[in-house]
């Protein structure tokens, strides 16, 4: 039986095993540890995993993963996200759509603390939902606006997307940061033109919020400085060079627990909390990355990437078809798959596939990380969807799937301009500081 038809079998088997609800790090697992044991032995796939799982704990760039939770943890036990809403509120929750145009605002702040799209839609869902629902908004538009504004977690940096695709990948998490910054603020603009076409030509779905003096505009953004202070000297100290993402990720983790201790909000019960928090979710990013570097290792000792470069090769596509059809097979899993199993599934195929045609790895990685953002509010599995749909009860998932479908369409948009111009996500890092 040839090595191609070998890894065809397991590819099938991994997505028989996904299908009966398997969780993923043990699905990977499985079909890479017997998959090495045929093509290789027994003892190399045992080799395989001690050496994986070694190399993987060893590498200094992993620790950016505990830290950056760690900073979204305590910023969320210590109210912080509270805050960012409320600056947002003041300064725009009095027009047209205001209460939702702020929320993704307060979504993509928020992002440059957690890294993580669960944790700003339902962080920022539970703090929002109650205020737009008191002044009357659409719950197609309120819970919509939390899902779509929560995806914004893997795109604005600090990305848990960005680092497992750096993992998996050998791309520098600093350049993937910092491409990640302008395509965020592209995909919040286009969050914010969309809330405000839907109130344009139907304004009862988003009424005004109430107005605001100036002197509570100050007020409420000086309750959120700290964590603007925060968000600057993370991703600035990347950008200049100051500081590695490494150390930005202590820098970042340091001041949040700094500024929630003097501002009375940390106590012990709520950092041992937030620490809690922090281990179970690097534990099971630990557990998914050493499946994926097994099942990378079995991937490649079948020749399926090899083998799938040169059929492509061979059809005589021009690369941005080819780069077209593999961001469609995203789409249509993502439809299927949690984005984070997308991504480790997909890179050992894909991947070699990229450096053979000469595509940009990191114009290539922000692709990737949006289309899984547009997978998280796509049905049936969105699982943004499904974490507002805790905090709103008493809404539909019809009704919430049919509120995302706007914002899905805005994204679909941005993917095509970052398609079309790559320089909106390769100016930062190519003009970097060391």
């Amino acid at each position: 039986m040839s090595g191609e038809l070998i890894g065809l079998i397991g590819l099938i088997s991994l997505f028989v095993l996904l299908g009966l609800r398997i969780p993923v790090a043990f699905a990977m697992f499985a079909v890479g540890f017997i998959g090495v044991s045929i093509l290789n032995s027994p003892q190399a796939a045992l080799s395989q995993l001690a050496s994986d799982s070694f190399s993987l704990a060893a590498k200094v760039e992993l620790v950016v993963v505990p830290l950056f939770i760690l900073m979204g943890n305590v910023a969320t036990e210590t109210g912080m996200s509270r805050k960012l809403y409320d600056a947002a509120y003041a300064w725009i929750g009095s027009i047209r759509g205001g209460l939702a145009s702020a929320t993704v605002v307060a979504c993509g702040g928020f992002a440059a603390l957690s890294g993580s799209s669960v944790a700003s839609a339902l962080t920022i869902g539970r703090v929002s939902l109650s205020e737009m629902k008191r002044f009357k908004y659409d719950d197609r538009l309120s819970t919509g606006v939390v899902a779509a504004g929560g995806t914004l977690g893997i795109l604005i940096p600090p990305s848990t997307g960005f680092v497992i695709y750096a993992l998996l990948t050998q791309e520098s998490i600093g350049r993937l940061f910092l491409a990640g910054v302008l395509p965020g603020i592209l995909l919040l603009s286009m969050f914010i033109l969309t809330i405000l076409l839907i109130t344009w030509f139907k304004p009862e779905m988003g009424p005004k919020g109430p107005s605001t003096t100036f002197s509570d505009k100050i007020r409420a953004t000086g309750g959120a400085a700290p964590i603007l202070l925060v968000i600057f000297l993370t991703i600035g100290g990347i950008y200049t060079g100051i500081f590695s993402p490494v150390e930005a990720s202590a820098v970042g983790a340091g001041l949040v627990i700094l500024f929630g201790s003097l501002m009375g909000d940390l106590t012990f019960a709520k950092f041992w909390k937030a620490a809690q928090d922090s281990v179970v979710t690097t534990a099971t990013v630990m557990l998914i990355l050493i499946s994926a570097y097994m099942i990378k290792t079995f991937l490649a000792l079948s020749h399926i990437p090899q083998w799938l470069g040169t059929y492509l090769e061979g059809l005589a596509i021009p690369v941005i078809g080819v780069l077209a059809i593999m961001l469609a097979i995203y789409l249509i899993l993502g439809c299927f798959l949690e984005g984070f199993a997308m991504m480790v599934l997909s890179m050992p195929i894909f991947f070699p596939v990229v450096q053979q045609l000469g595509i940009d790895p990191i114009w290539f990685g922000v692709l990737v990380v949006l289309t899984l953002e547009m997978g998280l509010i796509s049905p049936p599995v969105g699982l943004n969807v499904f974490i507002v749909k805790s905090v709103a009860p008493d809404v539909s998932l019809a009704k919430m799937f049919r509120g995302v479908a706007p914002f899905w369409f805005a994204m679909f948009l941005t993917l095509i301009l970052l398609v079309a111009f790559p320089q909106i996500s390769l100016i930062l890092p190519n003009t970097m500081i060391n």
